[in-house]
């Protein structure tokens, strides 16, 4: 899915770095989700019971929102 590339492409070139294992690791984790539902969650249309993820999410948000559109 294209949106996801590009949201997770804007997330690892501007916000990955900065993450510790445990956010290293819950980003593999989110990445194990199917793309309808990755893009959901990342974009607040859907929740997830996984904290870690919850607190990756604006993360991804923020660095997406910090670049420019495609």
């Amino acid at each position: 899915m294209l949106e996801n590339d590009w949201l997770l492409g804007q997330f690892l070139a501007h916000g990955y770095a900065q993450l510790d294992q445990e956010g290293r690791d819950a980003f593999d984790r989110l990445l194990d989700y199917p793309d309808n539902v990755l893009f959901a969650v990342v974009m607040g249309r859907q929740t997830t019971a996984d904290a870690g993820i919850a607190r990756l999410v604006p993360l991804i948000r923020a660095a997406a929102a910090a670049a420019p559109a495609p």
